[in-house]
């Protein structure tokens, strides 16, 4: 007995169906978890450690240990930090030392240029490694004093403490200038302090010309 098929359906062909809402608290969990700095870093670790054994079943481990360091970090606590970048520094010294002897075995000078600033630079950045190492050990001291500056706007800088309701702002006072070598603008006084000397025939007293002494008429 041969059976019907149901009305309205095609044969071999499936329903559709509407594709399901994304779940709003869902999403909000992968957009914490994807930004999250222990998350990305553990994700780059587990790429990058396969040589030692670790991969990706191993990321929940890492994410844990991240974050542990995370907190003693904000805790003030940076010897994982400077331990990090202590082993950096070996590292690039490693780097260094085997592009440089790579460098010395080459026949052409294009190669051993090229060998060799690749060493230099792993060289550099070793040496920035280790500065920032001593910046962490012994952080520099600043010593900051006030600077007032004005950028073409109107600028008030009180200094002192603000009056008490009802009574006028104190203004500064000028310091008084100092004295200049100039005495006699400043307390007239005069640099020359000697007496006036009697005229000579050498230094006779300026007097007007007479018309003796003027030259002819031409």
């Amino acid at each position: 007995m041969a059976t019907k098929k149901p009305a309205g359906k095609a044969a071999g062909k499936m329903e559709a169906r509407p594709a399901e809402a994304p779940d709003p608290e869902k999403s909000e969990a992968l957009a914490k978890l994807a930004l999250r700095p222990s998350v990305n870093a553990a994700a780059v670790v587990a790429q990058y450690a396969k040589p030692i054994g670790v991969d990706e079943d191993d990321i929940g481990a890492l994410m844990g240990q991240l974050s542990d360091d995370v907190e003693k970090v904000w805790a003030g606590d940076m010897k994982r930090a400077e331990a990090m970048l202590f082993g950096q520094a070996h590292a690039l010294q490693a780097i260094f030392m085997s592009l440089a002897r790579r460098a010395n075995s080459q026949d052409y000078l294009k190669q051993w240029e090229a060998y060799l600033r690749m060493a230099l630079k792993a060289q550099n950045q070793c040496r920035m490694t280790l500065e920032t190492l001593a910046t962490i050990k012994n952080p520099p001291v600043v010593i900051a004093r006030q600077a007032n500056i004005n950028n073409g706007g109107q600028q008030q800088v009180n200094n002192g403490a603000a009056p008490a309701p009802g009574e006028a702002p104190a203004h500064a006072v000028n310091p008084e200038a100092a004295p200049t070598e100039l005495l006699e603008q400043q307390h007239g006084e005069w640099l020359d302090t000697g007496a006036t000397s009697a005229a000579g025939g050498t230094d006779p007293l300026m007097a007007p010309v007479g018309e003796v002494h003027r030259p002819a008429k031409r």
